[in-house]
C-alpha cells in the first residue's frame, strides 16, 4: 500500500489508464476496443496477451458466479480488478523507482514550506511523510475510487455491460460534479482522439502486459527488502527494510481506538 500510494506522487494518471473513448464514440468503435465479457472471448484475448502461455485460469474464476451475480458479471469484475491493480503496480513500480533514485519535485511538499524528503528507502520515505499529507492522498484516492464506481447514462457499470477499466469522465451537472472540471482523469489534453481502432486494441493489450509485469516487479522490490535474499537478482540491489509495508500511518489508529 504505501509504494502504491507514494508511486501517485511521481507520474501522471493518464499514462496508465486504459485507451477509452469519449462519449461521442460510435458504438461499433467501442466495441472493437471494450474487453470481453465471456469465458470464450477470454481465451481469444489471453492469447493476443501471451502466445506461449495463452488462456491460464487454474483457480477457475472465469467460471464462477461472485455474490449470486452472472458469470458475464464476475467475469467483469476480475478484468476489472485485473486493470485495476495492474494499474496501481505501475505507478508503485515508477515512484519507487523515482524514489530509490533521489528525484524529487523542485517545490515545497508542505504548507510550511518543507521540501520533499531526501530519503531513497521509499517504504521508508512513506513512513517519513506526515500524516495531514498522507489525509489528503487518502481522500483523493477515495473519491477517485467512488467516482469509478458511478454507473451514469454515459457509463456503465462494468458489471453490469460496461467496459472493464473504463473510468467515467469528469462529467458536470445533475449527473456528475457540481462544478466544470477542465480535464479527465484519462487523456485530458484528447490526444487519443485520432487513434484507429486497431491502435487502441493493440494499447489495451499493451496496458494488461505491462500491469502484470509491473505487480511481478514491485511485489519482488516489497519481497527483497523485507525479506532479503527472497529474490536474488535483487539481493543488494535494493536495501532491507524492517518496518511494516501494509501500515498506511506508522501510528496504529485503529488499534489505538481499542487501547493497543
Amino acid at each position: 500500500m504505501k509504494l502504491a500510494i507514494l508511486s501517485l506522487l511521481a507520474g501522471s494518471a493518464a499514462a496508465f489508464n486504459a485507451p477509452t473513448t469519449s462519449l461521442s464514440t460510435s458504438a461499433s468503435a467501442i466495441q472493437k476496443t471494450s474487453l470481453s465479457e465471456s469465458k470464450a472471448d477470454l481465451e481469444v484475448l489471453a492469447k493476443k496477451l501471451n502466445p506461449v502461455i495463452g488462456y491460464y485460469d487454474p483457480l477457475r474464476l472465469a467460471d464462477a458466479e461472485f455474490w449470486g451475480q452472472s458469470n458475464e458479471a464476475t467475469i467483469g469484475f476480475i478484468r476489472h480488478a485485473e486493470i485495476k491493480h495492474g494499474r496501481i503496480a505501475m505507478f508503485a513500480f515508477v515512484g519507487y523507482i523515482a524514489v530509490a533514485n533521489s528525484f524529487r519535485f523542485p517545490w515545497p511538499m508542505q504548507m510550511d514550506g518543507s521540501g520533499f524528503l531526501t530519503e531513497t528507502n521509499p517504504p521508508a520515505a512513506w513512513d517519513a511523510v506526515t500524516d495531514d499529507a498522507k489525509w489528503q492522498i487518502f481522500s483523493l484516492i477515495a473519491f477517485l475510487e467512488v467516482w469509478s464506481e458511478l454507473s451514469t447514462p454515459g457509463n456503465k457499470h462494468y458489471m453490469r455491460g460496461g467496459r472493464p477499466g473504463d473510468f467515467p469522465d469528469f462529467t458536470s451537472g445533475p449527473e456528475g460534479l457540481p462544478h466544470p472540471v477542465p480535464f479527465n482523469f484519462y487523456d485530458p489534453f484528447r490526444l487519443s482522439k485520432n487513434m484507429t481502432d486497431e491502435q487502441k486494441e493493440k494499447r489495451l493489450l499493451v496496458e494488461i502486459n505491462n500491469g502484470r509485469l509491473a505487480m511481478l516487479g514491485i511485489i519482488g522490490f516489497v519481497s527483497e527488502q523485507v525479506v532479503p535474499g527472497s529474490v536474488p537478482g535483487l539481493t543488494g540491489v535494493v536495501p532491507a527494510y524492517d518496518g511494516d509495508v501494509m501500515a498506511p500511518f506508522t501510528t496504529n489508529y485503529l488499534g489505538a481506538a481499542f487501547g493497543q
